[in-house]
């Protein structure tokens, strides 16, 4: 992307990649076009935006003579410090991980397209939660049309290999050329192709499952070999605990949040129970406006405890939050 990208302009991207809305894309769009900087590097990528602003305003249009909104797919409500997807061939193990990473209980079974729907269920790590959604499997001849947007709208995608099977290879490559021949691709980290601002990336894992299965080692051999992707590679066993904790551990650390922890003045400790999950490099104003709307408009400063500052240093609204900061806010 074009160097010197502010902040505000970044934070609407990223909400453009994830929009569920016609709406929502507009309003993102106009962002991203007031935000980006204004040179020679960038005349490209002003033109798109503004191409695709005039795109979405007449197809909002059409949808208001109509008097039908199109759809935009299956929604499933966020949750947590962020979201992961689970996709892959048929019989790949799935909904075995959801239930195993999870509380949810999704029907588990030894034959293929046994989940009909996407299925959520929380992840725990620490003191935070993580959404996990296991979706109908992905063929070379089908995937369900919402599956874009799911993926879309996730900070990471699993792609999950069945190494008990010898198809498992073959329906790996199918799962990945389905998605790259449409505008939602996997890659190795969640962008917007700066050429294309409608092609967007999100960051996979590749999760190779049933290694504790009999000639499910050379199964894995052979798709390192065939299927070298560059994705970041987590072995499983999903049904019997086999790479499970170090999996959890990347899939928190892939959602890129910082906690940060409320504290009323009147109160001696904060509340360590619930703490709020914000992307790496959030304001205290963000966290603020979490909290409630008032703060947006009446926050006067806040003290703030953590691993950056001195206890209790008063701050403003624009200082970056840490993990595990403590705030106390003053209206």
């Amino acid at each position: 992307m074009p160097a010197n990208l502010t902040p505000s302009y970044l934070k609407a991207e990223e909400e453009y990649r994830r929009a569920t809305s016609l709406e929502e894309e507009l309003s993102c769009l106009q962002v991203m076009l007031q935000e980006i900087p204004k040179h020679k590097g960038t005349d490209k990528l002003q033109a798109d935006i503004k191409a695709k602003i005039a795109k979405v305003k007449k197809e909002i249009q059409a949808e208001k003579k109509s008097g039908a909104k199109k759809s935009r797919g299956v929604r499933i409500p966020r949750q947590g410090a962020g979201t992961a997807v689970i996709i892959g061939g048929p019989n790949a193990g799935k909904s075995q991980l959801l239930r195993s990473l999870t509380r949810a209980t999704p029907e588990v079974a030894p034959y293929p397209f046994t989940t009909h729907v996407p299925i959520p269920g929380m992840m725990p790590w620490a003191d935070v939660f993580v959404q996990l959604i296991d979706t109908p499997p992905v063929t070379a001849d089908y995937m369900e049309s919402y599956m874009q947007g799911l993926v879309r709208g996730a900070e990471l995608v699993l792609l999950m290999v069945d190494l008990g099977s010898d198809s498992g290879i073959e329906q790996c490559q199918d799962v990945y050329d389905r998605f790259n021949s449409t505008k939602t691709r996997l890659g190795r980290t969640s962008y917007l192709d700066e050429n294309d601002i409608g092609l967007s990336f999100t960051q996979t894992f590749l999760v190779p499952n049933k290694i504790d299965l009999p000639e499910a080692a050379e199964r894995l051999a052979l798709l390192r070999e065939l299927c070298p992707f560059g994705f970041p590679e987590y072995v499983i066993s999903a049904a019997h605990g086999a790479g499970l904790e170090e999996l959890r551990d990347a899939i928190y650390r892939a959602m890129d949040v910082v906690r940060v922890y409320s504290k009323l003045p009147s109160a001696k400790e904060p509340d360590r129970d619930r703490p709020f999950t914000l992307p790496r490099r959030s304001t205290l104003l963000e966290m603020a406006g979490m909290v409630h709307k008032d703060f947006l408009e009446k926050l006067k400063f806040a003290r703030v405890w953590g691993s950056a500052v001195h206890d209790g240093t008063v701050v403003k609204g624009d200082y970056v939050l840490h993990d595990q900061d403590v705030v106390e806010l003053h209206m």
